[in-house]
């Protein structure tokens, strides 16, 4: 049985395997620094994204719908997408939000931020609220977007159900989504709650690839 803290593994170095417009596979060495095993790893090096929880002054949230090649299939989701290098999580969510719905204004913040999968990612997702959005502005997809229509629905458990949106719809929330709506439903947003559920929900997709 461990005694204390896990040990840190050493990082020893990395080669790329593969590398595309959307991120790096890496093979990483690793040693262990009391038992000196070294063991070699696969790394999904890619960039970290933004999720915008965005609310409307009548307390809607603004959802979008689109074709997502990974699951080939339509999906109703909160607005979000890729960050630049260096950009702040609350500006890149900003820009996504008025980018694929129009909508902006009110008042931004970081919510929390969490490993999606730290067992073979190293970047992070980043929650940001956005209270009191509005249609602001033109939508400026990316060429292989469609993102219409925009929808709003009530900040409710009912209306935020996975189950209802697939029944109604043939369409499908992930977990990120379901999390940031159920969020968006409490009429107080206490962040260290969402940071705790965050990290909890990272952890377990994380340990899910071991079983």
């Amino acid at each position: 049985m461990i005694q204390g803290e896990p040990a840190l593994w050493e990082r020893r170095g990395e080669r790329v395997l593969v590398s595309t417009r959307v991120l790096e596979l890496r093979n990483v060495r690793y040693r262990h620094p009391k038992r000196g095993t070294e063991r070699e790893f696969l790394v999904a090096h890619a960039p970290d994204w933004v999720n915008v929880i965005a609310r409307t002054p009548e307390g809607r949230i603004v959802l979008v719908r689109q074709f997502r090649f990974g699951s080939n299939a339509l999906s109703l989701e909160v607005p979000g997408g890729v960050m630049e290098a260096g950009e702040d999580p609350v500006e890149a969510g900003v820009r996504e939000l008025l980018e694929e719905t129009g909508y902006g204004g009110g008042r931004a913040r970081l919510l929390g931020s969490v490993h999606p999968n730290p067992a073979i990612m190293d970047n992070r997702c980043h929650v940001v609220l956005v209270d009191g959005a509005v249609p602001t502005g033109p939508i400026d997809w990316d060429d292989d977007e469609e993102i219409l229509p925009t929808k709003e629905v009530e900040a409710t458990p009912a209306e935020s159900s996975p189950s209802r949106g697939s029944q109604e719809e043939g369409l499908s929330l992930d977990w990120r989504d379901f999390v940031a709506l159920s969020i968006a439903s409490l009429e107080t947003f206490l962040l260290p709650v969402v940071v705790f559920i965050l990290v909890l929900l990272g952890i377990v997709v994380g340990l899910s690839f071991f079983r």
